[in-house]
């Protein structure tokens, strides 16, 4: 969403917050046990057998060998959890959080509490896509999560970690129905039918349909949702691969607005009704989100060169229009555009303005052309697992003028219906990205304990943006510019044990940054390289009941900001201004034995500001970011009732900051419980896995999330009790 920007906001002296109550969800933790999952839903941890994400670039080494961490969240698990997007995926992993995730908007996401860049942060079978859409799952086998800095897979990208999308592919013979309902009202019908050609079933076809009529808790958020895929492979022969996917989306539906402060303090849930939708204007209309992507890959072997020699081509084509609407509860405005005392923030009485938001036909396309070479090979003492290539990417963003304009008062009982707005057309931001990136990643064995890894990727892009029409000058405020960069990766490891793995990594991410072309800034138009650099140690260890890992992270990352007064032609200077420090630890914990499965995962992170020329926000904690996060759950399955599962999960969080360098304003802790069961049956030829859920069993009422968004302070909170159930059929 791109919109102008707000005068200089107020900040006011705040009240502590209430206490965490991440240590009663550690107590209820220890009696319930850890995770989701049984066999076939298991989130990989240390992975024993699994390889690693291809998007990590060892494919051939499985994740317990290899000096990273990763999760992969299978269809099964996402299916016993009832994740239907991206932005549910914060129940799964401790690492994961939200950072302004609204129902019926793009999913945003943060890895150990810097947010993905949804440009930048995703990937799809191990191509970048853009993630600025409603990306559905009907159609994808898995979602794989690589943490820490993404230099090694990405020319330019937040550090914290990259998701990749793994695309369901053909499987022989399939015929798989779905069903399911969840409160208040959302229907999802959906098919994966599956099914092999010619004598050898030497091609292969699987198509995905899915319909869903959205009618979630949240009050006036009625729409829709559909997704239509296919994947195609053909074993041209024994050595030669060729698949083709393809994928087309559509989502309908009201966004959900957010609450904020009440002057000086966070409102109490006396004061709120956490099912309303303040976006609930007369005049306001739906964020409409379509996608269509389109993928080919050719992958040949060769056993000439010997062991593990391949090489693989791969090209992906994405287009995706949006139309982004909503009613902005904003900050107390008057009809001049003049704020009151509480700019970013309602009224104590609860009062605020309305801001009209239409940005309609935004077009994005996206497109990426990737080779690369893999083999095997043997230098003295040293075995090499490498690969090498080329990848080149281009994004362009097509936007048209949009509104942002006041539209009339509103308050937080929802009670107040406000006129539309005049609809003063304002400029928007056309972009153009492309990128050539040279990668080298090299697997070194020596011996039977030592392993050491390197990879280098060489970045060339080319960046520009304009607007779409002329300021009161007559400035298009253009910049264009271009950038050679070199990121590194470096990591050591040693197996101690057949089954435990030690190991350190360093590597370097990047982000780049860019003066506005405005009369006001000295440097205008000048780019600023974002380093980011990430220090890891990790343990994991595994065996056939117990998986774990332990892992220590101190990433730091530049940060630009505006310097000087900024008030007038050539008061201010864009430039990298300190960096934001991120430093935890993370724990991830599997066991099996009888017919129990325990899981979890833990997160301690010192998350802050340093080196900024302004002295007061040096030490402060970053707004949305808690320092302790916890998931953890069981599964039981009686002994005397065959294909039953009985499944119990809890979330808990640390409190967050609500304002930017001011971190006395707090929303407290929360915990939630989820129950659930699994039935599989047996009907003849046809297999029936029924699904019933309970989520938020307590109807618990917190906080959940503080974005500072758009120059404004916004509450999400937890989403009410709510009821699912399914069923799914192969025949």
């Amino acid at each position: 969403m791109a919109i102008h920007s707000f005068r200089s906001l107020r900040t006011s002296r705040h009240t502590r917050p209430r206490p965490s109550a991440l240590a009663l969800a550690l107590g209820l933790c220890l009696a319930c046990g850890s995770s989701w999952a049984q066999t076939s839903s298991t989130v990989t941890i240390t992975g024993r057998s699994a390889a690693t994400p291809a998007m990590a670039g060892f494919g051939d080494v499985p994740l317990a060998r290899s000096p990273l961490q990763a999760s992969s969240f299978s269809t099964q698990l996402l299916a016993d959890q009832g994740i239907a997007t991206l932005g549910a995926l914060t129940r799964l992993d401790a690492s994961v959080g939200d950072a302004y995730n609204a129902e019926g908007y793009i999913a945003n996401l943060s890895s150990r509490g810097y947010a993905l860049d949804n440009r930048f942060n995703y990937r799809r079978d191990g191509l970048p896509i853009n993630a600025e859409t409603a990306i559905g799952l009907a159609n994808k086998d898995r979602i794989e999560l690589l943490k820490g800095t993404s230099g090694i897979q990405a020319g330019t990208s937040a550090p914290g970690g990259l998701v990749n999308l793994v695309v369901k592919r053909p499987a022989g013979q399939l015929r798989n129905a779905q069903l399911e309902w969840r409160e208040k009202g959302s229907v999802l019908g959906a098919v994966d039918l599956g099914q092999s050609f010619g004598a050898d079933g030497l091609i292969g076809v699987r198509l995905n349909l899915s319909a869903e009529r959205l009618d979630p808790v949240y009050r006036d958020t009625r729409g829709q949702r559909s997704l239509a895929a296919l994947a195609v492979d053909w074993q041209l022969s024994p050595d030669s691969l060729l698949q083709f996917e393809a994928e087309t989306s559509r989502q309908r539906q009201p966004s959900l607005a957010g609450y904020s402060l009440l002057g000086d303090r966070v409102p109490s849930f006396n004061e709120v009704d956490v099912r309303r939708n303040l976006n609930a204007q007369p005049w306001a209309l739906p964020v409409e989100l379509q996608g269509d992507t389109a993928s080919l890959r050719w992958q040949q072997q060769l056993p000439a060169l010997g062991e593990g020699w391949r090489i693989t081509a791969q090209a992906m084509t994405q287009r995706l229009k949006n139309d982004d609407r909503t009613a902005f509860p904003y900050g107390v405005y008057d009809a001049n555009y003049e704020c009151s005392a509480y700019c970013d923030r309602f009224a104590p009485d609860g009062s605020f303005t309305y801001w009209e938001y239409i940005s309609e036909n935004e077009r994005r396309s996206s497109s990426a052309l990737a080779l690369t070479l893999a083999g095997r090979l043997r230098t003295g003492a040293v075995d090499h697992a490498f690969e090498t290539g080329i990848l080149q990417t281009r994004y362009l963003a097509r936007l048209q003028d949009q509104v942002f304009d006041i539209a009339g008062p509103g308050r937080i009982d929802g009670s107040v219906q406000s006129p539309p707005s005049s609809r003063f057309l304002d400029a928007n931001t056309d972009r153009d990205e492309q990128s050539t990136e040279l990668f080298l990643r090299d697997a070194m064995r020596i011996g039977s304990t030592w392993q050491l890894w390197a990879g280098l990727r060489h970045i060339r892009m080319d960046r520009s943006s304009v607007r779409t029409s002329a300021d009161s000058s007559g400035s298009l405020r253009a910049t264009d510019y271009d950038r050679t960069e070199t990121t590194p990766w470096l990591a050591a490891s040693a197996q101690l044990t057949p089954k435990t793995l030690v190991y350190a990594s360093w590597g370097q991410g990047l982000e780049t940054d860019v003066a506005p072309n405005r009369p006001r800034y000295r440097n205008a138009g000048a780019s600023l390289a974002l380093d980011s650099s990430q220090i890891e140690i990790g343990l994991k260890h595994g065996t056939d009941q117990v998986e774990a890992a332990l892992t220590l992270f101190d990433i730091d990352r530049g940060v630009a900001a505006d310097i000087g007064a900024c008030s007038a032609v050539d008061s201010c200077e864009r430039r990298v201004d300190g960096s934001a420090r991120h430093r935890g630890v993370e724990a991830a914990w599997a066991r099996s034995f009888a017919a129990w499965t325990l899981q979890g995962s833990a997160m301690l992170l010192k998350a802050e500001r340093q080196g900024s020329q302004t002295s007061a926000i040096n030490g402060q904690r970053p707004v949305n970011v808690p320092q302790a996060t916890l998931r953890l759950g069981t599964e039981y399955r009686p002994p005397g009732l065959p294909g039953l599962a009985l499944q119990a999960s809890l979330a808990a969080e640390g409190d967050r900051v609500v304002l930017p360098y001011d971190s006395s304003l707090r929303i407290g802790g929360w915990s939630r419980l989820d129950l659930g069961l699994r039935w599989r049956q047996q009907a003849g030829p046809t297999s029936l896995t029924w699904r019933v859920a309970l989520d938020n069993v307590t109807d618990r009422r917190a906080w959940k999330e503080t974005p500072y968004q758009f120059g404004h302070a916004y509450l999400y909170p937890l989403a009410p009790r709510t009821l699912r159930a399914s069923v799914q059929a192969g025949f």
